[in-house]
């Protein structure tokens, strides 16, 4: 079974439980993703298949990625993706991996691009409580003191300072899942998943092994 379905972000929203419980959920627009390679331990050493999504324009399409597309006969997609597999061999190439996979699935696992802060001092990222308010006090959001003395006279690896705040890759696992909807390629999960609407994210059953 392929574990793992790619989607973009919807957006948020809440539905009602038997008992009038408010739930808040996020909702992923998983279209069909299509098998578009079958990489098998004796061609490429492991078990996997190459799947594509997200429609894209003809003439967003380059050279390469058309060339791909008509050697294996499918249509070229924005996005190429890979899920491991015990078997690749049971798939074929333009085989369709739909939300519907997921109808037995009770807690899935989302991973998404977390949104981009840029730049951003050490109270921001790192929750640091910073110095007296007062106008006096010269040291109000500063990180303080972060070298040592002539042993060993350097700052050590992974001290935390400021920088880059999000854009990093993000998983939230065991959430819910609330429903499906095969009409629409939907999957509504419980709670907040990372990223920003339309962000391509991947929904994985939990406790898999892949």
């Amino acid at each position: 079974m392929i574990n793992a379905i790619y989607g973009k972000k919807i957006g948020m929203t809440q539905e009602f439980t038997e008992d009038g419980t408010v739930v808040p959920v996020t909702v992923i627009q998983a279209e069909p993703n299509v098998i578009t390679q079958v990489k098998t331990a004796e061609t490429c050493g492991y078990e996997a298949v190459q799947m594509g999504f997200g429609a894209i324009k003809e003439n967003k399409v380059n050279k390469p990625m058309k060339g791909e597309a008509d050697k294996r006969g499918v249509k070229p997609t924005k996005y190429l993706r890979e899920v491991r597999v015990e078997n690749a061999s049971e798939y074929n190439v333009g085989d369709e991996h739909k939300v519907a996979a997921f109808a037995e699935a009770s807690k899935v696992d989302v991973t998404g691009t977390s949104k981009g802060k840029g730049f951003a001092g050490v109270m921001r990222r790192y929750d640091f409580r910073g110095g007296p308010g007062g106008h006096g006090s010269h040291f109000h959001r500063a990180p303080g003191s972060v070298g040592m003395c002539a042993t060993p006279s350097r700052v050590f690896k992974g001290l935390r300072l400021p920088g880059h705040m999000g854009c990093k890759t993000v998983t939230v696992r065991n959430l819910d899942l609330v429903r499906i909807d095969e009409d629409q390629n939907l999957i509504i999960v419980k709670g907040a998943v990372p990223g920003g609407v339309n962000g391509v994210v991947r929904v994985r059953v939990s406790g898999s092994k892949n």
